[in-house]
């Protein structure tokens, strides 16, 4: 992994029912302590911000690979989902790589390998797996 500095800043207003606001460099949306706990509900839960950024390191490791390849995309799309319990916190990703009408089954093939890869090559994911969370990926690829 390559150093990097990053820095955020975090802007709080109004105690537990209040929300606040969370910067970084491209990065600005409202935090709030979820409605369930307590909170004002009115911002992003911190752990809605935690599954953002791996979806978001996942989807950039996905476009990596596939690029790589060479496949002919047409669209991706990255749906997320996490269920977090007391003695399970488990992440899916639902990658839906749509490659052009004339792609082969050799490269269908590739995109679907390249869902898995991706997961093996993103290192919040795999920061996230050090301190046991599960990480799945369930690929759909299809043609256009």
């Amino acid at each position: 992994m390559a150093n990097m500095k990053v820095n955020v800043n975090a802007v709080w207003n109004d105690g537990v029912k209040g929300n606040g606001k969370l910067n970084a460099n491209f990065l600005e949306t409202k935090i709030a302590i979820p409605a369930s706990i307590g909170g004002s509900g009115d911002g992003a839960n911190p752990k809605e911000v935690l599954v953002s950024s791996v979806t978001t390191c996942y989807t950039a490791t996905l476009v990596f690979v596939l690029e790589s390849r060479k496949l002919p995309v047409v669209e991706l799309t990255v749906d997320s989902e996490a269920n977090i319990a007391d003695n399970e916190f488990k992440i899916t990703h639902y990658p839906h790589i749509v490659l052009s009408s004339d792609a082969t089954q050799e490269q269908i093939e590739s995109a679907q390998r390249a869902a898995e890869a991706a997961d093996k090559g993103c290192e919040v994911g795999n920061l996230l797996k050090k301190a046991d969370v599960k990480i799945e990926v369930q690929p759909k690829v299809s043609s256009k």
